[in-house]
């Protein structure tokens, strides 16, 4: 037996998977962040700790399993933010998680010194607020009681392998989403982490995805339920996880999408893809060898939860979005810009917002819902005009994450985009199952990554009404103008005394 751990923004998902990977159960530990003004978004790492020890303990006791079947842990995480330590690697102050974007200013000085092509070409991503980088920069100028006793800056991933073996590293694919990852020789950027001051000693040695770190300490022991010893492979970044659980491993396999509380647009291949806009960016893949160029917005499956929440609550989700389905929007000239947390692709602005525009007096809580889905639908749109614009196919898109158990979001998502979408059985679980079959591969346990493309099968496929073709395009177009209109404003929308 494999147990996996999904650190996401929501909670820790842990996942009982048999030795060839196959899921057998989960059990979620929920925590809670918090948001603020000013582009603040933070997480306590001392809950994601409690979360896995909850879970894991939670995940045996649901199935019986005892603790000496269990052959390995495997961990995926949230990506791009960053854990401050001190000597004895204890927690200085909350994790900076990947949504916050306070750390502009910073961001500018980085994108001054380098520029923004040198570092796109160098990292696979832009300079921007919402990477690593900036927000330890944030922290020195902000915080300097904190950052005097940091010694050690990581991703969530590892701080969770740190307390469960003692042992502190990061991977390709987590390290090549923090701004300082040099993505073509394969180690810590020299010229980032110059231009940004910061020492290089702070960041964790980088090995790969598939390193069994050590063994489970007889404290993390206690902590989770299982056996001191057990292995731990280091596992990866939750969207490179994804892929692997989608099983999207090479440039053969078919583009997918994810709708999380983020949502992304992504593929893999064997080279970094450089779009000249900038729109894109690329991670390293968990696959040797291997990139995952991804075009990610930071409000999808969020901007769906915020408006049920506002509306109804979670008891209302299944009402609200069947109402949603017999209801217009865009057809009426109604839009949402889902842009509640900033944005990352395709407009990179940290100062976006999100934006009801059209509404009129007859609109009612259905048609903000079915607005919200068709906004996500149409800057999703956006993010593929990064892959097709590029030479990389979309013939058809595979949805995984939350989102894709709402057949009303996939049915507008094929209509949208005007290609096929289809539905795999793992849905939401596609990073725990990713961190599954990467520890399988660090233990051994499988002859390799191919594995994945026999863990979930399509169980649905969405044909987009050809008859909106030229419709899907145009009301696309309205959208972006939306936003174009708004852009200027957005910077200028909050006025203080």
């Amino acid at each position: 037996m494999i147990v996996a751990h999904d650190l996401g923004t929501t909670g820790d998902k842990a996942s009982l998977h048999d030795d060839a990977g196959h899921t057998l159960a989960t059990f979620t530990a929920e925590y809670p962040t918090r948001f603020d003004a000013h582009g603040v978004a933070e997480q306590d790492p001392e809950q994601w700790w409690q979360a896995v020890g909850t879970a894991t303990r939670g995940l045996l006791e649901q199935t019986g399993t005892p603790s000496s079947e269990v052959r390995g842990v495997g961990l995926s995480g949230q990506m791009m933010g960053a854990v401050f330590l001190d000597g004895a690697h204890h927690v200085t102050r909350p994790a900076i998680i990947w949504a916050d974007h306070r750390s502009a200013p910073q961001a500018d000085r980085l994108l001054a010194e380098v520029g923004q092509d040198t570092a796109y070409r160098e990292l696979g991503h832009r300079i921007h607020p919402t990477y690593t980088l900036a927000k330890m920069m944030w922290v020195r100028e902000n915080e300097p009681e904190v950052w005097g006793r940091t010694r050690h800056v990581c991703l969530a991933k590892d701080f969770v392998v740190h307390r469960l073996t003692g042992v502190l590293v990061t991977d390709p694919s987590d390290a090549s989403g923090t701004d300082a990852f040099d993505q073509v020789a394969g180690r810590w950027s020299a010229r980032m982490l110059d231009a940004a001051g910061v020492d290089e000693g702070l960041l964790p040695e980088v090995v790969p995805s598939t390193t069994v770190v050590g063994g489970l300490t007889p404290e993390a022991a206690a902590a989770t339920g299982l056996d001191a010893g057990t292995p731990v492979v280091l596992g990866g970044g939750d969207g490179p996880m994804a892929a692997v659980g989608a099983g999207v491993l090479t440039a053969d396999d078919a583009a997918y999408a994810c709708l999380g509380s983020s949502s992304w647009i992504s593929c893999s291949s064997t080279r970094p893809l450089h779009d000249p806009e900038l729109r894109s960016m690329t991670f390293n893949h968990v696959v040797p060898d291997h990139y995952v160029p991804t075009a990610t917005m930071q409000a999808g499956g969020a901007s769906l939860s915020w408006v049920i929440d506002l509306l109804g609550g979670a008891g209302a989700y299944d009402r609200l979005l069947s109402e949603a389905a017999h209801v217009a929007a865009a057809d009426e000239g109604l839009f949402f810009l889902p842009y509640l947390l900033g944005e990352r692709s395709p407009n990179w602005n940290a100062d976006a917002a999100g934006t009801f525009a059209g509404l009129q007096r007859h609109h009612g809580p259905a048609h903000l819902v079915r607005a919200v889905l068709e906004g996500v639908a149409f800057n999703l749109r956006t993010c593929m005009d990064a892959f097709t614009e590029n030479g990389v196919g979309m013939e058809a898109v595979d949805v995984i994450g939350g989102g894709a158990q709402s057949a009303v979001w996939m049915q507008v998502l094929a209509d949208v985009w005007q290609v096929p979408v289809r539905q795999r059985t793992i849905v939401a679980d596609a990073n725990s199952l990713g961190a599954a079959v990467t520890a399988a591969v660090g233990l051994d346990l499988v002859d390799g990554f191919d594995v994945a493309r026999t863990l979930s099968s399509l169980t649905d496929e969405f044909t987009p009404d050809a008859t909106r073709r030229d419709l899907a395009a145009a009301q696309h177009e309205v959208f972006l103008g939306a936003y174009d209109r708004l852009e200027p404003w957005f910077s200028t929308r909050t006025v203080t005394r």
